[in-house]
């Protein structure tokens, strides 16, 4: 069965010569190829990819905030970045927002094909200094009494974002927030959102965010 592509890439020359690329593969279908991250998601439910080649570096939403969207969107879809940069910061915020790896945009045909490849058998295309960037900020949060969802909440309050703001931001309900929010007082022990901010930066339970737009 062919692997249905989509391109989100705003370079024409780039976006053309990936798509030409990957059509000479048989099993590769690129079924859609877009120049924003906007159009794209609002397609997703009819183009349905089992990956998507991302740029980081796009007009409107970024990347990294839309790689987070299509994550909770389509969960099993691969997301690989491509980008100039093979060890810069963007790339890693990209993968600690659900890419699963990155092409290099000068890479050749083989090289392409064989990252694709890779992240399909379930690997991560990217190089080892990147690699070790996000395993040391997994191992930051290791002994954390929270789960993840409940950090992700921890986070967002700590950059005093409202209920409502943390809501829409993690496509949960504000009455699931508040709960979330007692479940950290509880475990943390605490009693103001102050305390437990200080006790999650102390341990470093809380994974490192980034601002997601340039």
């Amino acid at each position: 069965m062919q692997k249905k592509i989509t391109i989100i890439e705003d370079n024409p020359y780039i976006r053309q010569g990936f798509k030409e690329t990957l059509q000479s593969v048989e099993r590769y279908l690129v079924i859609n190829t877009y120049d924003n991250c906007e159009d794209a998601i609002a397609n997703l439910d009819a183009d349905l990819p089992d990956i998507v080649l991302m740029d980081i570096e796009l007009p409107g939403m970024c990347g990294i905030e839309g790689t987070k969207i299509i994550r909770k969107k389509l969960p099993n879809t691969l997301i690989l970045i491509i980008t100039i940069f093979e060890d810069s910061e963007k790339v890693f915020k990209s993968l600690c927002a659900g890419a699963s790896g990155y092409i290099l945009k000068n890479s050749n045909f083989h090289m392409i094909i064989n990252d694709i490849e890779e992240a399909l058998a379930g690997g991560a295309p990217m190089s080892l200094s990147i690699s070790r960037m996000v395993i040391e900020s997994f191992q930051k949060q290791y002994d954390s009494p929270l789960s993840i969802r409940e950090a992700e909440v921890l986070q967002y309050i700590s950059e005093g974002k409202s209920y409502s703001k943390i809501a829409d931001e993690l496509f949960i309900s504000k009455e699931t927030v508040k709960t979330h929010t007692k479940n950290i007082y509880r475990k943390l022990e605490v009693a103001s959102k102050e305390e437990a901010i200080r006790m999650a930066n102390k341990y470093k339970w809380v994974k490192p965010r980034f601002e997601l737009h340039d």
